[in-house]
């Protein structure tokens, strides 16, 4: 189904049409309920609006009706059409299976690490670190929350989430102490002594 675009929040959309009809108002709130803004971006309505209409004219979902009620604007229901049914499972199955390459901040600029000093660096990372200790505070806390109250196989991308952070804080921590002890350092100088070097005796990269 490479003709549909896909991103997150529109399986996302699509799986909850698929569990029953519901305006985008309830959309918003089953998955704040249920603790998927870690993993989708629904902070932003005006993106969620964005993602239902482009749906809604490519077919994959359709209004099934209005939900009124005193006091409030008019609701518009959506349902899930058969196609879309389709395209989400085909999506599903392709993001489960197939690892995507999303270009994260982080590596970037990791890669240009260099251009601060060694002790610069070290101070930047340990406020990256802080900040990640409480995110993975943050996750455990929520994890430990919902594995009371739902089944561990909707709170997979949580565990996930929790994992990835925990990964990162390791790693990160490894680099700090490595700056500040000294194992990792660098100059400019000699970083471009190494880049001319390895200009003219890099072998052709495979592929």
């Amino acid at each position: 189904m490479a003709q549909f675009k896909r991103s997150p929040l529109a399986l996302a959309v699509l799986a909850l049409l698929i569990e029953a009809p519901m305006h985008p108002y309830r959309m918003q709130q089953l998955l704040k309920s249920r603790g998927k803004e870690e993993v989708i971006n629904i902070r932003q309505r005006a993106s969620l609006y964005q993602t239902i209409e482009r749906l809604e004219r490519e077919g994959l979902i359709a209004a099934s009706g209005v939900e009124r009620g005193e006091g409030r604007p008019d609701r518009t229901v959506y349902m899930v059409t058969p196609l879309g049914r389709t395209v989400a499972l085909d999506w599903l199955r392709a993001m489960l299976a197939e690892p995507h390459n999303e270009f994260p901040e982080f590596p970037v600029a990791m890669s240009f690490l260099p251009l601060l000093s060694p002790e610069e660096a070290a101070l930047l990372l340990e406020a990256r670190l802080a900040a990640l200790l409480a995110q993975e505070g943050k996750l455990k806390a929520e994890l430990e929350h919902y594995l009371a109250l739902l089944p561990r196989v909707v709170l997979l991308e949580s565990q996930y989430m929790l994992a990835a952070v925990s990964a990162e804080r390791a790693w990160v921590e490894g680099v700090v102490a490595d700056l500040r002890s000294g194992a990792l350092a660098w100059s400019l100088e000699e970083l471009a002594k190494v880049a001319a070097e390895f200009e003219r005796e890099a072998p052709p990269r495979p592929g």
